[in-house]
């Protein structure tokens, strides 16, 4: 059952003038909602969004103000993010994603697994499907020395859809190196492999063998003929997969090598590493990295689709969508936040991909 509220203000980001809002036919654009998600999302039209990415105030973890994170048990504070997330099942399109990445905590030197029950309690909720947990990793996690614990450097992004035709775009998901990059791997790739033979029990005649076929697999690669290979090496190497005739363990056990070698992209992994952003004289303590955020949302939607933020804090889920030409909408209850990212808004140019601009 979906929560109705009172009538409340909201505030463009293109005029300070403030209206009564009660509730629109249509769904805003390009806007910051000041207020409280569960009140603001509920006067909302149903399947207008095209994805939901947000990161919710954690719980009894930092002090947002007001709002959803202060309540004094992790059952309330679960319930009123299922609460929320309700009504982003309700205004989600059948085509679209929502995404949420939930911070954990420690009590009494115990992990509560909070990003866990969250989402098992979702599933178990609401008519949706997880699609996949993203791990975030950090690369530059708050130093802080435990004695009896790791450093906490990691954080799920669950993935949710409402039904099997969501849209994917894996092709932009985490692009390859760039091209001062490129070159440096293409000079380094399959040089290991060389030592290898020479540290493996092959015969001189196989040895031979084996770096004449790894110098072509290294040719085929910085030609663009392929995008990689792996070399299996008998003796040093686990046997692999399959071993019918002429497989690759016919190959090792005839040749004393094999070469696996990997057409088209490598494959898009779980997995997004970036540092921890701060943005000097940014008064929301917690800063979604834009870089997470970008990925995702290139992942998920097409320019001109709607991104929704229903805990914007400083902003960057509406910043990122604008850069990549999606519409936003964010909604916060500090006013300290909304008047912050309304600044970074401003400053913001559209920065559409020519992949973006090929797209039917």
């Amino acid at each position: 059952m979906f929560i109705t509220g009172d009538a409340c203000r909201w505030d463009s980001e293109a005029s300070a003038t403030k209206h009564e809002w009660t509730g629109l036919p249509q769904l805003p654009r390009d806007q910051i909602l000041c207020g409280d998600s569960l009140v603001l999302l509920s006067s909302l039209p149903s399947g207008t969004v095209d994805l939901v990415l947000t990161s919710p105030p954690y719980f009894r973890q930092r002090d947002y103000g007001s709002g959803i994170g202060n309540e004094t048990s992790l059952r309330d504070y679960l319930e009123a993010l299922l609460k929320v997330f309700g009504h982003c099942v309700r205004l989600l399109k059948p085509t679209g994603s929502i995404v949420f990445n939930v911070g954990d905590k420690y009590v009494q030197q115990g992990l509560m697994l909070i990003p866990h029950r969250f989402a098992i309690a979702a599933m178990e909720r609401f008519p949706v499907r997880l699609v996949n947990a993203i791990t975030w990793v950090k690369r530059n996690p708050t130093p802080r020395h435990f004695r009896r614990r790791l450093v906490s450097s990691t954080e799920p992004f669950f993935h949710f859809v409402v039904s099997d035709n969501y849209q994917y775009f894996p092709e932009r998901f985490l692009r390859q190196a760039t091209s001062s990059e490129a070159p440096r791997r293409r000079n380094r790739i399959g040089q290991r492999y060389f030592r290898l033979i020479e540290a493996s029990t092959l015969t001189p005649s196989q040895k031979a063998q084996a770096r004449l076929a790894l110098e072509n697999a290294i040719a085929e690669v910085q030609r663009g003929e392929i995008q990689d290979f792996r070399m299996k090496i008998r003796g040093i190497h686990s046997v692999p997969f399959g071993g019918q005739e002429g497989g690759r363990n016919i190959h090792l056990a005839r040749d004393g090598f094999t070469i696996i070698r990997i057409h088209g992209a490598q494959l898009k992994r779980d997995v997004i590493e970036t540092p921890v952003e701060s943005r000097k004289g940014c008064p929301h303590r917690a800063v979604f990295p834009e870089s997470v955020v970008t990925e995702l949302i290139q992942l998920l939607t097409r320019p001109g689709d709607v991104v929704l933020d229903p805990f914007l804090g400083s902003g960057t889920t509406a910043v990122a969508a604008k850069k990549l030409n999606r519409h936003y909408l964010g909604v916060d209850i500090n006013p300290d936040y909304c008047n912050y990212a309304r600044r970074r808004l401003a400053s913001v140019a559209l920065q559409t991909s020519l992949l973006d601009m090929t797209l039917p």
